[in-house]
C-alpha cells in the first residue's frame, strides 16, 4: 500500500461517466471521511478527462483559506485553483470549529445562502461537474431555521453519500436515507469509505453487505462505490 486512497476499478458504464453538474456530498455523520471521498471523486473525474471542481459550501474552524478545499487539491493532484483565489470554491468560512449555525452566531455574522448560491452557479457555468461538500450530515442547521437538507432540496441538487463500516453505520445510514426519501432528494451515490472502518472486520462485511442490500432497494438508481483502506495522512481525514 502506498499513502494514496484508492477507488477499486469498476466497470466502465459506472455511473461517474454519466455525471454532469452539481452534486452535493454529505456524510451519514461527522469525521466519516467526507473529504477524502471528494477529493478521490474528484480526482477520479479528472483522470476520465472531465472538467470538475470541488466546493465546500461552510467551512468552519479555519481562516481565509477552507482547509477541506486544500486537501481536495492535494488529493487531486492539482495547485490552487483561479476558482480558489476568488473564493468561489469557498464561500463562507468561519473560524469556530462548530456547526454552521452556532459557528456564524459566535463570529457574529450571519451565513449568506445567497452567497453560496451564486458561487456553486458560477463554478457550474465554468466546469462540466461541481462536487459541493457540505458541513457534517444532512440534519446539521445551516442557520437557525435552515437545516442542510432544507437547501439541498431547494437547489434539488443529487446527493452523494458518504458511509462506512465503523459500529453505529447501518443506523445512521438508514435514517439518511429515510430522511432524502421524505424530502424527496435523489440519491446518486452511497460511498463506503473503508478508511473509518471498525477493527472489527465482522461488523464491516456485515455493515457493507447489509447496506449494498439495502441500497438496492430503497434507491435502485444509485451506485454503490467503495473507498479502499489504504496507509492514510491522517490530517486528511480528521476534519473530513
Amino acid at each position: 500500500h502506498g499513502s494514496e486512497h484508492s477507488f477499486p476499478t469498476r466497470r466502465s458504464s459506472d455511473l461517474t461517466q454519466q455525471m454532469k453538474g452539481v452534486y452535493f456530498v454529505s456524510g451519514i455523520d461527522t469525521d466519516i471521511g467526507k473529504t477524502v471521498a471528494t477529493g478521490m471523486l474528484a480526482k477520479r473525474l479528472l483522470q476520465q478527462g472531465k472538467s470538475v471542481i470541488t466546493q465546500k459550501s461552510v467551512q468552519t474552524g479555519c481562516q481565509d483559506i477552507a482547509d477541506d478545499i486544500a486537501v481536495h487539491r492535494k488529493i487531486m493532484g492539482i495547485p490552487i485553483q483561479e476558482a480558489d483565489k476568488q473564493g468561489l470554491t469557498m464561500p463562507e468560512i468561519f473560524s469556530y470549529p462548530a456547526s454552521p449555525h452556532l459557528a456564524a452566531r459566535l463570529d457574529g455574522r450571519a451565513l449568506d445562502l445567497d452567497k453560496i448560491r451564486t458561487a456553486t452557479q458560477q463554478l457550474a457555468a465554468q466546469y462540466e461537474i461541481v462536487l459541493v461538500e457540505g458541513a457534517g450530515g444532512l440534519m446539521v442547521p445551516l442557520t437557525e431555521n435552515l437545516l442542510t437538507i432544507d437547501y439541498v432540496q431547494q437547489q434539488a441538487y443529487p446527493v452523494i453519500l458518504v458511509t462506512s463500516g465503523r459500529l453505529g453505520s447501518i443506523n445512521h445510514t438508514l435514517l439518511s436515507f429515510a430522511a432524502l426519501k421524505q424530502y424527496g432528494i435523489s440519491l446518486h451515490s452511497l460511498i463506503f469509505n473503508h478508511i473509518h472502518d471498525s477493527r472489527d472486520e465482522n461488523i464491516v462485511q456485515d455493515s457493507l453487505a447489509y447496506l449494498k442490500g439495502r441500497l438496492k432497494t430503497d434507491f435502485p438508481d444509485a451506485e454503490w462505490m467503495e473507498l479502499d483502506k489504504t496507509e492514510t495522512d491522517e490530517r486528511s481525514s480528521e476534519n473530513a
